[in-house]
């Protein structure tokens, strides 16, 4: 007798509630941002820097739904102004290992995946 997954961990399953927190780490910027932190806390404007093309506000808004999902921590230093910084949780250490493998797989075979879209696009031109 076959035995179905547990829907609330399954996450093929529409209801399952780790579909939402996939979509905040495999989101455009999620990734990003927990790539950047992966080797050390950094300001936001650091954060910022880092990631090219982030706006402020959709860095803020990732950074709290990363905080609110116990992956990035906000670390305020009682000075004037202020200092925050952001860094991983060891939450977000363990999550952030195989997005970093990911990104890196990328770079990697960046020039054939080029290659293989010229190719595709090729055959689809339309004197084809």
């Amino acid at each position: 007798m076959k035995v179905s997954p547990d829907p609330s961990t399954d996450a093929f399953n529409k209801d399952c509630p780790g579909r939402e927190v996939f979509d905040h780490v495999t989101s455009r910027w999620g990734i990003l941002v927990l790539a950047a932190l992966r080797d050390g806390p950094l300001r936001f404007y650091q954060l910022r820097d880092r990631i090219g093309g982030i706006s402020e506000k959709m860095l803020s808004q990732n950074l709290r739904v990363l905080a609110r999902d116990g992956l990035v921590e906000r670390m305020v230093e009682p000075d004037i102004p202020p200092k925050v910084s952001y860094r991983l949780s060891p939450l977000g250490q363990e999550g952030s290992a195989p997005l970093r493998a990911l990104l890196d797989w990328i770079a990697l075979r960046a020039p054939d995946i080029l290659l293989a879209q010229s190719r595709h696009d090729a055959n689809l031109s339309p004197h084809s």
